[in-house]
């Protein structure tokens, strides 16, 4: 049975979710990480990723994180909700602006560039792309799946906590999924805050905040709105 998803965001933390939930002996991944079954294999049918998650008892909660759920359009979250009715959500936040950063550094690696050879023009281009814009629209994002989970099954967390209070994090999440928070006081800080798939440490060029900076101030303010001073 499937009881919790991961919905993102993208480039918010969510390998590093994965890797540390997967550590809780009462929270499994039987298909691992990223099944993209709602966005990209859905042409499987739905008795095939509900035959993913078989009963495995009541102390056993089953899941999956897919980042790219969050921006699943309302029909798709319409069905999920019709067949999963008591699912949890994890929607981890990003500032708009670092995650657009960090998710431009990602196409870069997998295009086999460096950030050397790519032009400002590049990255402007990149953005502005739908896919990106629509990733760091989290008011968006989020009123579409309340439309359709309340607002309780939906928690949603700050990136910067991951490395603030990992732990505590850890905690929030496993409570909210319905095992044992009190696992993860057992796992040191250390471990807990290892770095996960990272795309480097490059700042923003001083050429292009203006531009990413003018593309997501209103996102920014949403996400500022919602975690005040990082809290």
């Amino acid at each position: 049975m499937l009881d919790f998803i991961g919905i993102g965001a993208q480039k918010a933390g969510t390998t590093w979710l994965y890797e540390n939930l997967r550590k809780h002996p009462q929270i499994k991944f039987p298909a691992g990480k990223e099944l993209h079954f709602w966005d990209a294999h859905y042409t499987n049918g739905i008795e095939w990723y509900k035959s993913l998650f078989p009963d495995a008892g009541t102390k056993i909660k089953s899941g999956e994180v897919t980042p790219a759920y969050a921006i699943l359009p309302q029909e798709k979250i319409q069905e999920l909700h019709e067949n999963f009715p008591d699912a949890q959500l994890i929607y981890i936040l990003r500032d708009p602006i670092e995650r657009a950063w960090s998710a431009a550094l990602m196409a870069l690696e997998r295009a086999e560039m460096k950030i050397a050879e790519a032009s400002d023009q590049w990255f402007i281009d990149h953005f502005n792309s739908q896919g990106s814009i629509q990733r760091g629209d989290y008011e968006t994002c989020i009123a579409n799946w309340r439309k359709f989970y309340p607002k309780h099954q939906l928690l949603i967390m700050d990136f910067r906590e991951i490395k603030a209070h990992p732990s505590v994090f850890l905690k929030r999440c496993a409570e909210h999924i319905g095992a044992d928070a009190n696992f993860f006081g057992a796992i040191s800080e250390k471990v807990m805050s290892e770095k996960i798939h990272t795309t480097g440490e490059h700042l923003i060029r001083p050429s292009l905040f203006p531009v990413i900076e003018k593309i997501y101030c209103e996102k920014r303010k949403f996400y500022e709105k919602l975690f005040p001073c990082g809290k």
